[in-house]
């Protein structure tokens, strides 16, 4: 009787689970995208809008889910960087208008 009711419980459990899935899959899949560009946007407004040194805007975009390359090419003031299977870009366009993704 109890094992019965533990089963039902999950089973209930996992369909909630694969409802919610199901109705977020929009957002879930644009997750790994998100991940990448924020990082590569926020470091470069920090690195080049506001002229912060690189180690303190590397721990300023530091985030729980970890990215697998960064490259900041000065010279160009376009930062690359790639988590999650994605890769993004940002790169400084002029005092005006600052980092922009491209």
């Amino acid at each position: 009787m109890r094992r019965k009711l533990l089963l039902t419980l999950a089973l209930a459990l996992l369909i909630a689970l694969l409802g919610w899935i199901w109705l977020e899959r929009v957002a879930l899949r644009s997750f790994p995208d998100i991940i990448s560009a924020y990082t590569a946007k926020e470091y470069c407004s920090c690195r080049y809008v506001m002229e912060q040194p690189a180690d303190y805007c590397r721990g300023y975009v530091k985030q729980s889910v970890p990215i697998s390359d960064f490259l900041d090419t000065p010279e160009a003031k376009r930062v690359t960087v790639s988590g999650l299977g994605r890769s993004s870009s940002a790169r400084w366009m002029g005092a005006r208008q600052g980092c922009r993704l491209e």
